[in-house]
């Protein structure tokens, strides 16, 4: 039950019809919401060795925004299986962009206060 409260605390709608079992039991997180989170924690060590474009990331984003976009306007039921491609393809360009955020978040920030040490 630990597992289910913490997915519904990071926003996902937990749905049985769009999500995996194991041995009977849910995963915590749907089959989108899983790739996401794998693919987020994959982008953040690919960061530091790959460069991507902000287009690409960009893009990366609208594949899973597009799958979910036809389901939702009901012109193409999305499966469990293209649900967790299409959020580690889109939740890898996401994280990517929060990770370039960041990294000029902290660039600016050391111009501003200086290079410590």
């Amino acid at each position: 039950m630990r597992w289910m409260e913490l997915g519904a605390r990071l926003g996902c709608h937990q749905m049985p019809e769009r999500s995996f079992f194991y041995r009977g039991y849910q995963f915590p997180v749907c089959a989108r919401c899983a790739g996401v989170i794998l693919s987020s924690v994959l982008a953040f060590f690919v960061f530091f060795k790959k460069k991507l474009s902000y287009a690409v990331c960009v893009a990366m984003s609208a594949v899973m925004l597009a799958d979910w976009l036809l389901q939702y306007l009901k012109i193409k039921e999305s499966s469990n299986r293209r649900r967790l491609v299409t959020g580690v393809i889109g939740g890898f360009g996401y994280a990517t962009l929060h990770l370039y955020f960041y990294r000029f978040l902290w660039n600016k920030c050391r111009q501003l206060f200086g290079k410590a040490g």
